[in-house]
């Protein structure tokens, strides 16, 4: 015989909101209470048809499967092609989620991993490297203290020679369901804690956790290209989970250390350099200092000011996981001479007497304009 369709049994539309669902569950438990019904089979077959429906379109990831695949979405034996019971676990999984804590499958032996079997916690290592190491890359080995497996028990947490028992008061599930008015409560098992497995005489080397502290060393490979901030996954080299449980993931977060002589952005780098006031102005050739370790030559042109920026193509960052290489700019500044001589003095003044407003266009320029503003601005 076929189920009727659990809205028609609340007597709403798909559309219906919860609270609508809440009102309507309400009058019609009320009507066909099997204590308002005693002796009423038919009323009685009627409120476990309502009991099950609402406890289906209350939860909104149970109402969305239902919506989805109906009544076959909660089939163990199929409801057609594509279910099966591969379907029928991986609702279990989301379920088990819902009402559990967390572990879905893995708390009561499925396909997630065995009873009491909990995974490892993820962890932090922060790894500080040099620009040149992040443009080259590099193997890093790094020492960090985790939770191993134990060996003399083989991460069961038991005394060698035993093994854990299946929890008699949950059968391995890890938790218990009790029925609460109209509801059924799931909660975790009180014998094992979710774990599904009672040890009777623990391991003393790990007394029954599975697992003991250690130092482990590890080698990273840092690729060419990493920029500050870059986290790098390490799976299955986290902390080892309870009682021979997946180990967690180990995450290397990178920061560079600042460079002497480079700002990044991006894959580009920027190099300041001064220049003295005499190649600024009758041109020039200047030595800059490239990431990969070597130098380049860059021609200054008479008249550079400050600021001026030349560009030197594929001397930056390589871009990771690409063939692209980034660029060099040598932004140049002109250093103010200091601590003169009386002679240098001197021919800096004659130069400044003999000068015109073609020497420094911009400075003329400027003042021209001051002048020009605040003269029509003043008043007779």
């Amino acid at each position: 015989m076929s189920k009727r369709d659990y809205y028609e049994i609340l007597g709403v539309t798909k559309t219906a909101t919860e609270s609508e669902m809440k009102v309507a569950f309400r009058k019609l438990a009320m009507t066909f209470h099997p204590d308002r019904n005693p002796g009423d089979k038919e009323a009685e077959i009627k409120f476990k048809e309502l009991n099950e429906a609402y406890q289906c379109l209350s939860d909104g990831q149970k109402r969305a499967a239902y919506d989805r695949f109906g009544h076959a979405a909660f089939s163990q034996g199929g409801g057609g092609p594509g279910f099966g019971n591969e379907f029928g676990d991986f609702m279990s999984d989301i379920f088990d989620n819902f009402f559990g804590d967390g572990r879905g499958a893995a708390a009561r032996g499925g396909r997630g991993g065995a009873p009491g079997r909990e995974r490892g916690a993820d962890l932090r290592y922060n790894l500080e490297i040099t620009l040149e190491e992040a443009f080259a890359g590099k193997a890093e080995t790094i020492r960090i203290p985790t939770s191993v497996s134990c060996e003399a028990c083989d991460g069961s947490g038991a005394k060698p020679g035993s093994k854990p028992r299946t929890c008699p008061t949950c059968a391995g599930y890890g938790r218990v369901r009790a029925a609460q008015g109209f509801f059924a409560i799931e909660r975790t098992c009180p014998n094992c804690h979710g774990r599904g497995e009672i040890v009777d005489d623990p391991c003393a080397t790990c007394q029954g956790a599975g697992r003991v502290n250690r130092e482990r060393t590890l080698s990273i490979n840092v690729p060419a290209g990493v920029d500050d901030g870059l986290r790098i996954r390490l799976a299955g080299e986290g902390e080892s989970g309870l009682r021979g449980g997946p180990a967690g993931d180990l995450y290397v977060f990178l920061s560079i250390k600042q460079h002497e002589f480079f700002q990044r952005d991006g894959a580009d780098l920027f190099c300041r350099v001064p220049i003295s006031m005499v190649t600024a102005a009758l041109s020039g050739e200047i030595t800059v200092p490239v990431i990969d370790g070597t130098q380049t030559q860059v021609r200054i042109p008479a008249g550079t000011q400050t600021a001026k920026q030349f560009r030197i193509k594929g001397k930056g960052m390589p871009v990771l996981r690409s063939r692209e290489v980034g660029d060099l700019y040598i932004q140049v500044f002109v250093e103010t001479p200091q601590n003169l001589t009386k002679r240098q003095r001197e021919l800096l003044q004659e130069f400044d007497q003999s000068a015109s407003p073609e020497n420094h266009p911009e400075s003329s320029g400027f003042f021209s304009k001051v002048r020009d503003f605040f003269g029509s601005a003043v008043r007779p």
